[in-house]
């Protein structure tokens, strides 16, 4: 063979050599390129599907609103006033007459401290209930006979124990966010599988280890679900509790509004808790997500 011949076949190998390496390198580059646009594809699926929803409920809505021959306001309507609302949320002209803004604020800052109040109760003992079987006979009978009572029963015995209405709004918020995260709690502890008690035992662990290396991380999970559980709750509640209390909050704003017969910013006023609620509940389904085990 030529020397001409051999530096083509040599050629040829370097080349068809490069070629495979640059394959070979971009493989998982185009592999990760189809994840993305997968990623892509669903996230638009997803707000398409939700697109249309909201565009047949708003069909729905309109041909109420005609029904009714205008008595319940069109979107267009009630968006407006909404946006109004949106615009200065923040104004205070006196007791009964401030923005959305103010009173949003002051039904969040009431349920985010009565459910961290009942948060810290509901969770150890839910610890307790969950890892002693006579503390479980002793109280989860309790728990069971009091978790179905309407929030709105509490009402009254809340008044009659604080003599305001304001801390029987508290105290209703308060009692109905600890089921959900005690419940959630006591049933994760006490499903720790029995081997993972017995490598605690094995190796000596002390009650703290115990709790912080074992107890703790398997059923946090359940303890994130039933906070999340919780805070809708008491999102639910805040809402009744300040209709029935008045003086402020979101709930007092629905009431005010009603009383003045301006059903736009009735349902304006519905949109925005419904948004709110939904936000308060993706904040727990992430952490749920970031602390789920993953076989």
């Amino acid at each position: 063979m030529s020397d001409n011949n051999t530096l083509t076949l040599t050629n040829l190998e370097q080349k068809k050599a490069f070629v495979q390496e640059t394959i070979g390198e971009s493989a998982p580059n185009n592999e990760k390129r189809i994840e993305i646009l997968n990623a892509v594809f669903e996230k638009s699926k997803s707000v398409l599907f939700a697109a249309l929803g909201l565009v047949i409920f708003g069909g729905l809505w309109e041909g109420l609103s005609a029904y009714t021959d205008n008595a319940l306001p069109t979107p267009i309507t009630t968006l407006t006033v909404l946006k109004d609302m949106i615009i200065d949320p923040f104004y205070d002209y006196g007791p009964n007459d401030k923005g959305i803004g103010l009173q949003l604020f002051s039904s969040l800052k009431t349920v985010l401290s009565d459910f961290l109040l009942g948060s810290l109760v509901a969770i150890p003992l839910g610890i307790l209930i969950g890892a002693n079987k006579i503390c479980k006979l002793v109280f989860y009978p309790i728990v069971q006979l009091l978790k179905p009572v309407s929030p709105l029963a509490w009402f009254p015995i809340g008044l009659v124990v604080f003599k305001d209405t304001g801390m029987a709004t508290v105290f209703i918020v308060f009692i109905t966010s600890l089921w959900s995260t005690l419940i959630n709690t006591s049933f994760g502890v006490a499903s720790i599988p029995q081997d993972h008690k017995n490598v605690a035992k094995a190796f000596g662990f002390s009650k703290k280890r115990y709790l912080m290396k074992i107890l703790f991380p398997y059923s946090l999970p359940h303890i994130i679900t039933g906070l999340r559980l919780s805070i809708s709750v008491a999102w639910l509640v805040i809402v009744a509790g300040e209709m029935l209390s008045g003086g402020s909050g979101i709930g007092f704003f629905v009431w005010d509004s009603w009383n003045a017969l301006s059903l736009e910013r009735v349902i304006s006023a519905i949109i925005i808790i419904g948004v709110v609620g939904l936000l308060l509940d993706r904040i727990f389904t992430y952490f749920e997500s970031r602390v789920a085990y993953k076989a």
